[in-house]
């Protein structure tokens, strides 16, 4: 396991270094000039040379690519061409939404996937059980901004129960007004999330109620309720983990959406103010994070698989 570990860690050090380069080239292939960021439409030529050189754009590529990646390894993001201001405290900043959102709305997602997965793979011959599929069929071709604006509508205009967007200007400073401002988005986000994480639980539990191993344990005297619980779990939860870890990174990367839909001054907002600005470092700074939290939950999903299930680590070991 140790050494899969390091193999492991290597890997995504590797990822986190091409993904570095990619996002650096594709920024560059985009038209237009970084440092038009500076300038207005009847810039003189002196001004234009000034800015490309204040941008660093008029090096080579390779010459600016060392440059950002010197930045990189001293964890520096830069500073913004529009404000001047650093890019990691303002990403910071933005984080202290995006990420409780996203971890929230996750959490809860994976709560309700659970028990409807469950209760669907179970009872698939019940009409509750049928409702709960075609609840997940129809979940995964809903927008999420669609069913964002559908709770607005209802739980803030017509009810007045919720606010309908924003973020208290104080942050978490009071932590039960920022956490009402966020229940909006957190359940448009986990409604939709659950109906995708609902079908591939059910799918895996409908799997196991199947084996073999569940047939000798009821077999032996255990009940159905038990013999899922103490044979099932661990084999129906192994193949739902590496899921899990797609949907918490899409998560995080669906966020620009429902920030939009809810004016949360999260990194989604930054993001897309920053394409409008052509702000390349703050372009930069967000989708390094983003990047950065995609591979490391990848990273943590393929260990807990392994934690898991012993057969991966007796694959790994090369032990059969």
């Amino acid at each position: 396991m140790l050494a899969y570990l390091l193999r492991r860690s290597v890997f995504l050090v590797v990822s986190l270094i091409v993904a570095l380069v990619v996002i650096f080239v594709l920024l560059r292939l985009l038209p237009g000039d970084p440092a038009n960021a500076l300038l207005s439409a009847n810039a003189t030529p002196e001004q234009i040379a000034a800015a490309r050189a204040q941008v660093g754009s008029d090096k080579p590529l390779l010459e600016q690519f060392g440059l950002w990646a010197g930045q990189m390894v001293r964890f520096d993001l830069g500073e913004s061409y529009i404000s001047t201001l650093p890019v990691g405290p303002e990403v910071a900043s933005r984080l202290v939404i995006t990420l409780p959102l996203t971890l929230l709305s996750f959490a809860l997602a994976l709560v309700l996937s659970l028990a409807a997965g469950v209760v669907a793979a179970v009872k698939s011959n019940r009409w509750y059980g049928i409702a709960l599929s075609g609840f997940a069929q129809l979940g995964i071709a809903v927008p999420v901004f669609w069913v964002g604006i559908i709770l607005v509508w209802i739980f803030a205009l017509s009810l007045g129960l919720l606010p309908s967007g924003g973020f208290p200007r104080e942050d978490w400073a009071d932590p039960a007004d920022a956490l009402t401002s966020l229940l909006l988005p957190i359940i448009t986000i986990a409604v939709v999330m659950s109906a995708s994480l609902t079908r591939y639980v059910r799918s895996a539990t409908l799997d196991v109620i199947g084996s073999g191993y569940v047939r000798t344990a009821r077999a032996g005297g255990a009940s159905f309720a038990e013999a899922l619980w103490r044979h099932g779990l661990r084999n129906g939860a192994v193949p739902v983990i590496a899921i899990l870890g797609i949907e918490l990174s899409t998560t995080l990367l669906g966020a620009v959406v429902v920030e939009s839909v809810f004016t949360l001054p999260g990194l989604g907002s930054m993001l897309l103010d920053a394409i409008a600005q052509h702000d390349f470092p703050n372009i930069q700074g967000v989708l390094v994070v983003s990047t950065l939290f995609v591979l490391l939950v990848g990273f943590a999903a393929d260990i807990v698989q392994r934690l898991v299930d012993p057969r991966l680590r007796r694959s790994v070991s090369g032990n059969r």
